[in-house]
């Protein structure tokens, strides 16, 4: 297939058991510190997150815990993947004339991007690396796409009552 060479998304979405794990260690201190804040021992943590490691896992109420102190993206990209779901945190931006720019040239090298693909995939057959950038791209559009949207919201309301 010829395909347009096009940069790796930033962070491809990871099985979850890899996500956990990224999201531990990407923690402000790493599992020590992510440890310290669950107040759970640091060996029982390191054990639980290690993705080839299948005699421990977390927990629900553990894995709640390290959703909520971790807020890792690339975590909640892998639990939302198997419903085919984006996840959203209400972060209003700006609605201003530069974020709509930002947000329009996210668009365009996005679609330029999904284009490439569309020519390439003349046969039909995708790669999986193909498919995990797709994936990428297009939670980043809509999470950017939300952002202004809630950000216009927050302003028009705050228009209407201060």
């Amino acid at each position: 297939m010829s395909r347009v060479a096009k940069p790796k998304a930033v962070e491809p979405i990871l099985p979850l058991r890899k996500a956990l794990y990224r999201a531990g260690h990407s923690y402000p201190g790493g599992v020590t510190a992510l440890a310290l804040d669950m107040v759970m021992d640091y060996d029982t943590l390191q054990k639980k997150l290690k993705h080839d490691f299948e005699h421990r896992w977390l927990d629900p109420d553990e894995l709640e815990e390290v959703i909520r102190l971790t807020e890792s993206p690339v975590l909640l990209d892998a639990l939302m993947r198997p419903a085919g779901m984006v996840w959203y945190k209400p972060e209003p931006a700006a609605p201003t004339q530069q974020a709509l720019q930002a947000v329009s040239r996210l668009l365009h090298e996005t679609g330029m991007f999904v284009s490439s693909m569309h020519h390439g995939a003349a046969d039909n057959i995708w790669e999986p690396h193909e498919v995990e950038d797709l994936e990428k791209h297009g939670a980043d559009v809509i999470r950017a796409v939300l952002g202004i949207m809630a950000g216009a919201r927050a302003a028009m309301e705050e228009h209407l009552h201060g």
